[in-house]
């Protein structure tokens, strides 16, 4: 497979300044309204981009549970590689790459939890198996096998047999609180158009980037 010739073009459409709203919290609510309607695979799914203490950056996919002008929200085991990351750096990035309909949001700030009240509510919310994989899984440690999480699994089945599975004290969310919002808008021969967004004060300075 001859990866140099794997190319298309982006033609659904041109970005200007002149349509965009003064507020990034708006804009992106625009776009992810968009993305939601669009039938997307995972509209929600968002990259998260932490550094630990040796400055090694990591990736990895979560979702959007939330979003307002205060932040966007997603829930992890506070122990796992995230977790622990954001404890020794809060900076983080998050990229939301809707290629289906050609728009790429790139957001950096810091993060910090949410509050106990807003994971119970969150919490409760998931499927029961969901909420007692929370407790089986010790994220981002080592497993000897498969094997050994299921028995985790069902141990917590038997656990919680006829009762209420309560949120784990290591488990909860995240607000990122951004200060750099960035969209992308693909254009025909790789002329892309990008606009970001910095806060000056109570307002936020727009300008456009060479794609």
């Amino acid at each position: 497979m001859d990866l140099e010739q794997i190319r298309r073009e982006y033609l659904a459409g041109g970005l200007r300044r002149k349509n965009l709203k003064s507020d990034p919290f708006e804009q992106f609510q625009d776009w992810l309204a968009l993305a939601l309607r669009s039938n997307i695979p995972d509209p929600t799914a968002m990259t998260l981009a932490t550094v630990d203490g040796a400055g090694q950056p990591s990736q990895r996919i979560v979702l959007l549970k939330h979003s307002d002008n205060k932040g966007l929200v997603f829930y992890t085991n506070y122990e796992s590689q995230k977790g622990r990351d954001i404890v020794g750096n809060s900076n983080v990035s998050l990229h939301f790459p809707w290629h289906g309909i050609e728009r790429q949001v790139l957001i950096k700030g810091t993060a910090e939890k949410v509050t106990q009240a807003e994971s119970e509510q969150y919490f409760a919310t998931r499927p029961r198996e969901s909420q007692i994989a929370a407790w089986a899984s010790p994220q981002s440690r080592e497993l000897p096998t498969r094997q050994a999480l299921l028995n985790r699994y069902q141990e917590k089945e038997i656990e919680f047999d006829d009762k209420k599975v309560r949120l784990p004290d290591f488990w909860g969310g995240y607000r990122v609180v951004p200060d750099y919002f960035e969209f992308w808008q693909g254009g025909a021969h790789r002329l892309h158009d990008r606009f970001r967004y910095t806060r000056a004060g109570l307002s936020w300075q727009i300008v456009r980037l060479a794609p």
